[in-house]
């Protein structure tokens, strides 16, 4: 966290705050109930908090000014400070005054025992393995409350405290993300114990089935008004969906898409909603209907390209046919609303379906909803860039978005932070450690997976080729801005010369006037437009020896195969989580005895390795320094000399001795690929 932030933070605790002394206070259980409840989204939060995150940044990231620094990658292993503690270190990943609540935490390579002390005890109150505890292992702490998914590891059970919270862990080397609540001095925030996961298990479990059963589990209530909509739309056409007089809130739209050539639909078809809040027009003194809602339809439901199935909380889409496309956020609205959709594609389009209202109070902490997309297309990886997802200035908060990419390669295109400035920081109040880190899972995996909070919808592969759809939704860990909102995720591709799309829809609500025009520009046919896949190149070095196809003999750490663009076959023998001293043999095949020169061609990365090899037991050459500090990268065939091998199996070693001083510390290594000759 940096200096500006915590100074703006102390601020906050220092500020006093009158409460009515009917309000009542903030415990374990009114922060379970938060976890499902979307209705409380669409107002101002009463009492009012902020959201901020403590991690594992890189901390050459200190300025704009300094653009090599501001996209520095070494984000693993950054902590506030280290004590020693009852004969142990204890690295210290969060430290805050209270009134507050930690709501998420997050983990690529949870460590050691994690020990959460609240307002100041000598004992920590939650102490417990960090894998067991974000695994969803711990009692009182149930998956899918917390969980690993896609190698991400996350607990969003919320834990209180009144007056201070300090969390750590006895071993170091790990990335991290805190999320955070503060409130103003004088909130009455009853601090969490661990007696509160017994008394409120019922609670507990209550809310675990409803994260598991999602479009029960955030639904609409059962007395909603459903009103339906049918209309075939032709090429270039505009029609209304949809409008009703308020005082009310949407609580659910359902839509359902019929066309030749659905994907086309989803992204051609735009939908906008436009509301009455309470600000008037200058002109006619009227009430002003705002347009909040500008994207394309399918994106709208929180995966792209296409319809494609998953569930979460505030959205989803059916597997079944005719697919549900359905929405739970609330969206009340004053005096009028109006839902409009228009065809920018080349094909008839009938959009049938229904809306759901509840009756509402609309007042001065009522809150318009947003929900709008923006696309780059052909967006080159260098330079790097902070590519914006939004921008306003208003009064509300920040509920999430959704990402998809087009990636012409199996390379990561996600090693970005995320960035997040509220209320005009200089500085981000967030700041990330990874693309994939922000959306809940880890290490560029490229496996889908469906939570109500976090979605890999969609990765096409092989490697993190072709569509990528991912999404995060902030229900108890959403951000409110008092004056404005910015967010960008660094483009941070792994290789140098990439062009990928991106396109994001991003969700928040705001008092009537936010202002966001200057950002989102109209949604264009050029937009819409569907492009040609690129194809995939496939690269493999003549009679090369694939280091992902080696037999492991002996390995301390863990082995697996990455798949890389460019490299032979697109992939390597990856190695991690090892350190000075471990050794790594892998057989090496002979097709015949004799002499041969032994040639690989290795990986580096900025949290690679110095390794020194051996060819049955006989040292080779000299150690290889593997760092490399822009993005991932191969040596040259390094010649290793000649040795005598058998024919059959032989040993190739990799013993790890250590690392550049400039290197993250994770001590990777890489194995492209072995030639023989």
């Amino acid at each position: 966290m940096n200096r500006t932030c915590m100074n703006a933070l102390l601020a906050i605790g220092a500020t006093a705050v009158l409460l009515s002394p009917a309000m009542a206070a903030i415990t374990t259980e009114s922060l379970l109930t938060e976890m499902t409840d979307l209705k409380r989204l669409a107002t101002l939060p009463d009492p009012a908090y902020v959201t901020r995150q403590f991690s594992s940044w890189d901390r050459a990231s200190r300025s704009h000014s300094d653009f090599q620094g501001y996209f520095a990658n070494g984000d693993c292993g950054q902590y506030l400070r280290i004590e020693d503690k009852d004969g142990r270190k204890e690295h210290v990943m969060m430290d805050t005054p209270g009134p507050g609540a930690i709501v998420r935490i997050w983990s690529a390579n949870p460590k050691g025992t994690l020990r959460i002390y609240l307002d100041k005890a000598d004992k920590p109150t939650i102490e417990a393995p960090m894998t067991k505890l974000l695994g969803g292992e711990v009692l009182g702490f149930p998956k899918p409350i917390a969980g690993e998914r896609s190698r991400g590891w996350n607990l969003y059970f919320p834990i209180a405290y009144a007056k201070h919270c300090k969390v750590t862990s006895d071993e170091g080397g790990f990335y991290y993300h805190v999320n955070y609540r503060t409130w103003p001095a004088g909130t009455d925030v009853t601090t969490f114990t661990m007696e509160d996961t017994q008394k409120l298990a019922d609670k507990i479990k209550d809310v675990a089935e409803r994260l598991s059963n999602t479009r029960q589990g955030g639904g609409p209530p059962a007395e909603r008004t459903k009103t339906p909509f049918d209309v075939k739309l032709a090429p270039d056409k505009e029609a209304v969906l949809w409008e009703m007089d308020g005082p009310k809130a949407i609580c659910g739209f359902l839509v359902h898409l019929d066309a030749a050539d659905l994907d086309a639909a989803a992204r051609q078809i735009v939908l906008y909603m436009s509301f009455h809040g309470d600000k008037k027009d200058d002109k006619t003194g009227q009430p002003a209907l705002e347009q909040t809602v500008q994207t394309p339809i399918g994106d709208f439901f929180g995966t792209a390209p296409g319809l494609t199935p998953y569930d979460s909380l505030p959205l989803g889409i059916t597997k079944d046919k005719p697919q549900d496309l359905w929405c739970h956020w609330w969206m009340p609205f004053n005096k009028k609303a109006v839902i409009k959709i228009r065809n920018l594609g080349e094909q008839e389009v009938r959009v049938s379906g229904a809306v759901a209202v509840m009756p509402w109070e609309w007042n001065d902490k009522s809150l318009l909803f947003h929900a709008k997309w923006r696309i780059e297309k052909n967006l080159p990886s260098r330079p790097m860039t902070d590519w914006g997802h939004m921008a306003c200035s208003g009064n509300g908060r920040f509920v999430g978005g959704s990402l998809h990419i087009i990636n012409p390669v199996k390379d990561w295109w996600g090693e970005g932070d995320e960035k997040i400035y509220v209320d005009g920081e200089t500085f981000p109040s967030h700041l990330g450690t990874g693309t994939e880190d922000y959306y809940g899972y880890a290490w560029c995996c490229n496996e889908r997976f469906v939570h109500a909070y976090h979605n890999q919808p969609r990765c096409d592969g092989p490697g993190n080729f072709g569509n990528t759809s991912v999404n995060r939704f902030h229900v108890i860990d959403d951000i409110p801005f008092t004056k404005s909102f910015k967010f960008d995720i660094e483009n941070w591709h792994w290789n140098p010369v990439c062009d990928t799309t991106r396109a994001a829809i991003s969700y928040w609500y705001a008092r009537p006037g936010c202002w966001d025009e200057w950002f989102f520009g109209p949604i264009t046919k050029d937009d819409v437009k569907i492009e040609p896949m690129p194809t995939l190149p496939i690269n493999k070095v003549p009679g090369a020896i694939e280091g992902e196809k080696l037999e492991v003999v002996e390995k301390t750490g863990t082995i697996s195969t990455q798949e890389l663009g460019g490299w032979s076959s697109e992939a390597h023998l990856w190695w991690t989580q090892g350190k000075p001293g471990d050794k790594l043999t892998l057989a090496l095949p002979a097709k015949d005895a004799g002499s041969q020169h032994v040639i690989v061609r290795l990986t580096k990365a900025v949290d690679y390795g110095i390794v020194q090899l051996y060819v049955n037991g006989q040292k080779a050459g000299e150690p290889i320094d593997l760092f490399q500090a822009d993005g991932v990268g191969r040596t040259e065939e390094l010649d290793l000399g000649t040795f005598d091998l058998k024919k059959g199996r032989n040993l190739l070693t990799v013993d790890i001795v250590g690392a550049n001083a400039k290197a993250k510390k994770d001590y990777m290594f890489g194995l492209d690929y072995v030639l023989l000759k």
